[in-house]
């Protein structure tokens, strides 16, 4: 339907990836790295140039969010798919309680499902819906997802389990950076650095309250099993002396620190306003056409992180996207593969800027009612 269609030089965006992972890494990072030469890449990650950038991502990162004391930046290799095994396996005591909103939220749930000695329920919606996470009687584990990428779905309310010898766990994977959340409320909140944070994936980074690093202290000597790989243990006793357990990817914590470092600049509430203003431009554009609709009805719940917009089947997203990429001039705005539908998701990550956003959805607007 669309390989016909060409797009004006003028709507032309200045970057062409608005892919919600892997992010958009400007090409700025590269060149800075390439200028460190051979202080870096080639270097051993117990020496001092390594270590001192683990260091700074560290550093930036508690500076970033405002962490409360105690509280630790632990970073080690794999990325939160790999995590959801390694914290059922050494951070859920007996049980753990899941909200599922969509396809990485319930890939979670399965993954503690499958560990033998660990009771763990789930508590889902349809996909489009969300909901937010509570306290469940008999876990010591509450999981949920603080934006799904499948679905675009956001959480906006955390509980209080302070107070209790729960552990709040966050997989902030799509949403960290951008969507903010009371530190003191959660108790482990992990993330990989491919997408607001515009790294590459293969790494983790946990931010781990003193609630969780003494449960993860305290499950170090349990007789089940753990792989050595997975043991908190040794990823919190590296993360301290400001180093991974195993060789990192350094360009990775590279450009995981320039963008941290340029967040710090404007700070997380200039952070969050931005990208509640190109929420509020992308989801205000999709209710102002008749072919497209917001697919997560509920404003609430509504990602100020990723979007997700249905088109009338008339129009056959693929086919657009396709043409798009073969022009070289967007990427990757399919919808998530798994859930089979005619619509586009779109990053809203920092890197993504409005004014390429608004280009985007002049150039989806001239396709469609051009045709």
């Amino acid at each position: 339907m669309f390989e016909n269609f060409n797009v004006p030089q003028e709507l032309i965006p200045t970057d062409p990836r608005f892919g919600v992972g892997p992010s958009l890494v400007p090409v700025e990072f590269m060149q800075r790295l390439a200028e460190t030469k051979t202080e870096l890449l080639g270097t051993s990650h117990r020496k001092p140039a390594i270590k001192n950038l683990v260091k700074e991502v560290q550093e930036g990162l508690k500076k970033y969010f405002n962490l409360p004391e105690g509280y630790e930046v632990v970073i080690g290799n794999g990325g939160a798919t790999f995590l959801f095994d390694m914290i059922g396996l050494g951070l859920v005591n007996k049980s753990s309680a899941h909200f599922t909103t969509g396809e990485f939220s319930t890939k979670w749930y399965k993954s503690h499902n499958k560990i033998p000695w660990i009771n763990a329920e789930n508590i889902s919606v349809e996909y489009g819906h969300g909901i937010n996470p509570k306290d469940m009687d008999g876990h010591d584990m509450i999981c949920c997802t603080l934006n799904e990428t499948s679905t675009a779905v956001m959480v906006n309310e955390l509980p209080d389990l302070r107070n209790t010898d729960k552990l709040l766990a966050i997989d902030a994977t799509s949403g960290a950076g951008q969507i903010p959340v009371d530190f003191n409320k959660v108790d482990l909140y992990f993330f990989s650095p491919q997408k607001v944070f515009a790294s590459e994936g293969g790494t983790f980074i946990a931010i781990m309250s003193p609630k969780a690093l003494d449960r993860a202290k305290a499950n170090y000597d349990r007789d089940s099993y753990i792989p050595e790989i997975m043991s908190w243990k040794l990823a919190i006793d590296n993360s301290l002396k400001n180093q991974t357990y195993n060789t990192p990817s350094v360009s990775t914590l590279f450009f995981l620190n320039e963008q941290v470092k340029l967040m710090n600049e404007l700070g997380e509430c200039k952070v969050v306003d931005m990208a509640k203003e190109k929420a509020n431009y992308i989801y205000d554009w999709a209710n102002s056409k008749d072919y497209l609709a917001c697919y997560v009805e509920d404003e609430a719940f509504r990602s100020i992180a990723v979007a997700t917009i249905n088109v009338d089947d008339k129009y056959p997203v693929p086919d657009l996207t396709k043409r798009l990429r073969d022009l070289g001039v967007i990427y990757d705005i399919d919808s998530y593969r798994k859930l089979g539908k005619n619509q586009f998701r779109i990053s809203l990550f920092h890197n993504v800027t409005l004014e390429n956003l608004k280009k985007l959805t002049r150039i989806i607007d001239l396709a469609i009612e051009s045709v």
